[in-house]
């Protein structure tokens, strides 16, 4: 029903910055918190940052100062600026979104590769 493509994604140098976006598309709906998550190898998905369609956003402390979310309501796309990435950072990001409204299902992008080399 609805569709999340996400773009970005790339490997680059520690240090360095990507710029992560999905866009929505598909059957309409009104579009509530928006978020990514990441799984690195072995490891479970993790959140990293969330916005809700009032703009106010929540980060894991790992990337606390490093990260910023946003969302253009207008475009229906969530975008994660990424600065001074690290190794550590290296995952596959995937984007979720949720229905605004109480029982709506949310959604989950097919996730785009980030590597972060030292």
């Amino acid at each position: 029903q609805v569709q999340l493509v996400e773009s970005g994604g790339g490997l680059v140098q520690a240090g360095g910055s990507l710029r992560l976006s999905c866009a929505a598309s598909g059957s309409s709906f009104t579009l509530g918190t928006m978020g990514w998550y990441r799984q690195a190898p072995g490891k479970q998905r993790e959140l990293v940052a969330t916005i809700t369609r009032g703009s106010n956003i929540n980060y894991a402390d790992s990337v606390k100062g490093r990260f910023t979310i946003s969302r253009d309501n207008t475009k229906s796309t969530v975008y994660m600026q990424m600065n001074s990435l690290k190794p550590e950072d290296t995952a596959v990001y995937y984007c979720n979104v949720r229905g605004f409204y109480s029982g709506s299902p949310d959604y989950w992008g097919q996730g785009t590769q980030v590597t972060v080399s030292s």
